[in-house]
């Protein structure tokens, strides 16, 4: 192998430089692709996949919303996203299954439905949001730009056309001077950020939109709701005004890339640091994988059988 980190391709594993995909790949030409992000930590019992059965199960539907035949069963890509982890060396990694739609010839409607190429990519990835986005918390604002109106494109699916979207409210965030952007939905009301779920905290309570929001139902979404449901924290999914975020007592991103991130500003309005709730939440979710919380729910698998 090369001095760049293997990638799982098709099959097997490859240099990095030997992965190739057609410049006619229907991928290119009409985001005809479907990805995970997925994040191994270093434990006291050595790497462990963060939810990785969680993470592949999506990835399969999406696929199959597209109607993208994939290749390869749940079994074997779950063996392969552990192998290519166990040949980069990495005790911490992030993972990037790929599905994508190849050389079928143009046109929107492929030519050929079985020409997938399928990836697993994997790499360093530290704090997504910046150095100290942790502990400090990150400046984000709403941006102009809407998240896909219900009926339109599906929202809750992680396919690669979606996030151009995202793009568009990342970039107006940091042309503005902010960290991260902020989504509203065309009903006005609270979707998501640019790549992460959003979460308030309001008398002592966890609000977040519900699925319906056009958002995407992340799985880091999900684990903070059964981690605060086992704190004793109040989780309510319900629709949330602008005016809410200003008002919050709270806020914080949560996604594979940032994990847990305190929000200490939106639109310039002061939120403030990183509060007791959002804490508590960090501290179960980062125990996970110093031995602090226990994995009650099997969330944590092993790289080998």
């Amino acid at each position: 192998m090369s001095s760049e980190l293997p990638v799982w391709f098709n099959g097997q594993l490859r240099d990095h430089d030997d992965c190739k995909v057609h410049v006619r790949s229907h991928a290119l030409h009409y985001g005809s692709s479907v990805f995970e992000g997925i994040r191994a930590y270093d434990t006291q019992e050595g790497t462990r996949v963060f939810r990785l059965k969680a993470h592949l199960e999506r990835l399969l539907w999406s696929a199959s919303i597209y109607r993208i035949p994939v290749p390869y069963t749940y079994d074997e890509l779950h063996a392969a996203c552990r192998e290519t982890v166990r040949a980069s060396g990495l005790k911490s990694a992030y993972l990037r299954p790929i599905v994508l739609r190849g050389d079928c010839g143009l046109g929107v409607i492929p030519k050929q439905m079985d020409v997938v190429e399928v990836a697993i990519m994997v790499t360093n990835w530290g704090t997504h949001l910046g150095e100290g986005a942790l502990e400090n918390g990150v400046d984000a604002c709403i941006t102009s730009w809407q998240r896909l109106a219900p009926n339109t494109m599906p929202a809750g699916v992680k396919a690669g056309g979606n996030y151009l979207s995202s793009q568009l409210i990342g970039f107006e965030a940091k042309d503005r001077g902010f960290t991260e952007g902020i989504a509203l939905g065309t009903d006005g009301l609270l979707s998501e950020g640019a790549g992460e779920n959003v979460f308030i905290v309001q008398e002592g309570r966890l609000l977040t939109p519900p699925i319906s929001a056009s958002i995407l139902g992340g799985i880091t979404r999900n684990s903070v709701i059964h981690l605060a449901k086992q704190l004793g924290i109040e989780v309510q999914e319900q629709a949330l005004s602008r005016e809410q975020l200003y008002s919050a007592d709270e806020v914080f991103f949560t996604g594979t890339a940032v994990e847990v991130t305190p929000v200490r500003r939106i639109d310039h309005i002061k939120i403030g640091s990183r509060g007791p709730i959002t804490t508590r939440i960090q501290e179960a979710f980062f125990g996970l994988f110093d031995g602090r919380t226990p994995d009650r729910h099997g969330w944590l698998e092993p790289l080998e059988d």
